[in-house]
């Protein structure tokens, strides 16, 4: 079993951030500006909604800000969670899977800690094998049925993917898309976290569904927010 010697970061998305109610308020000043997180001391994890209390676009999250946050916070176990639309047919909507690849289709974003010095940072397995492992055991032990080594696509965003585009996407690999992924596990690689992300197949993707409505999403995530919460958890309590 994986031991975790600080408190364990949990980055949660729309719908899953309004399951992390209480906890002890504290705001953490970076150089990226300042993050509000909530501690709870008690069960051993602090949690920062990545869209903040300004619900900042995928594309404009502060996502240097957020991980920074964690890592001045001791952090150095990463649980996420992530909206995705589906690509593969074996992961149908409604259920929750974990990441083992992704393929970015960012453009603008500030991906990196390093813009003046040449790190180089290792990302041939971007996804922590043994926090998956763990988040799998737990999820057995709740009878939560999960999806392994899924390749997430990250695309731009605000707007939804073409159909041309999800085609592509699969021809690539992918099996689910979303908007969040990436920067952030690439930041928390660079520093040294290990990084886990529980997704949630909200819907099919463009083309494989007629459209795509982010009312859609958020109903979805809402409906699985608790299942997640309970996920994350009780992986955090095998690990303590």
């Amino acid at each position: 079993m994986t031991k975790s010697s600080g408190p364990v970061g949990v980055v949660a998305g729309t719908g899953v951030a309004e399951e992390f109610g209480g906890g002890r308020p504290k705001k953490v000043g970076t150089r990226f500006g300042r993050v509000d997180v909530r501690l709870f001391d008690e069960k051993g994890y602090v949690v920062v909604s990545r869209h903040g209390a300004s619900k900042s676009p995928p594309h404009s999250v502060n996502y240097r800000a957020n991980v920074e946050a964690l890592s001045q916070l001791g952090v150095k176990k990463v649980m996420a969670t992530n909206a995705v639309g589906s690509m593969n047919e074996e992961f149908e909507v409604g259920m929750l899977g974990l990441l083992g690849q992704f393929l970015d289709f960012t453009k603008g974003r500030q991906a990196t800690f390093f813009d003046r010095e040449a790190v180089h940072t290792d990302m041939t397995e971007p996804y922590s094998r043994s926090l998956n492992k763990e988040l799998a055991r737990a999820a057995r032990g709740l009878g939560i049925g999960l999806k392994e080594g899924l390749v997430y696509v990250c695309a731009e965003g605000p707007r939804y993917e073409t159909a041309a585009e999800v085609r592509m996407f699969r021809l690539l690999g992918g099996d689910v898309v979303g908007m969040t992924g990436v920067p952030e596990v690439v930041l928390a690689r660079e520093r040294q976290m290990e990084y886990a992300s529980v997704v949630v197949a909200t819907n099919w993707a463009a083309g494989i569904q007629e459209e795509v409505s982010h009312e859609e999403v958020v109903r979805a995530m809402k409906a699985s927010g608790k299942r997640t919460k309970e996920l994350i958890e009780a992986t955090i309590k095998r690990m303590k």
